[in-house]
C-alpha cells in the first residue's frame, strides 16, 4: 500500500504562484508514477501532469504546460507541483495519484493510477 499526502494549496491572486506537495509513504518503491489532478465543482477529474519514476519522464495538459513543472525529492519520497501564472480557471481541488508498476500506463487517465491522496483546495481570484 501507498499513502499520499497533499498539501500546500490556498488562495491566491490571479498570476500568482503556488507549490502543491505530494508526500508518499508505504511501499513507495513501488511507485511508477505520480500524477497530479483536479476537479472543479460540477466537473469531472482533469489530468494536470505525471512524473514517472526512473527515467523522470514528465507530461502536462496542454491547459498548464508552460506554466505549471512538476518535479521530485526522492530522499523525501516527495513529488511537487508548482503553479505559476495562475488563472481562475485553475481554481479546483487539486489530487495527486500514485500508479504502481505494471500494466499499460496511460498518465492521463485517474483509472491509470491505483492510489488517491485526499486533494488540497486551490483558489484563484480574479
Amino acid at each position: 500500500q501507498v499513502q499520499l499526502v497533499e498539501s500546500g494549496g490556498g488562495l491566491v491572486q490571479a498570476g500568482g504562484s503556488l507549490r502543491l506537495s505530494c508526500a508518499a509513504s508505504g511501499r513507495t518503491s513501488s511507485i511508477y508514477a505520480v500524477g497530479w489532478f483536479r476537479q472543479a465543482p460540477g466537473e469531472g477529474r482533469e489530468f494536470v501532469g505525471c512524473k514517472t519514476s526512473g527515467s523522470g519522464s514528465t507530461y502536462y495538459a496542454d491547459t498548464v504546460k508552460g506554466r505549471f513543472a512538476i518535479s521530485r525529492d526522492n530522499a523525501k519520497n516527495t513529488v511537487y507541483l508548482q503553479m505559476n501564472s495562475l488563472k481562475p480557471a485553475d481554481t479546483a481541488v487539486y489530487y495527486c495519484a500514485a500508479k504502481s508498476y505494471g500494466g499499460t500506463f496511460n498518465p492521463a487517465s485517474p483509472t491509470a493510477y491505483d492510489f488517491w491522496g485526499q486533494g488540497t483546495q486551490v483558489t484563484v481570484s480574479s
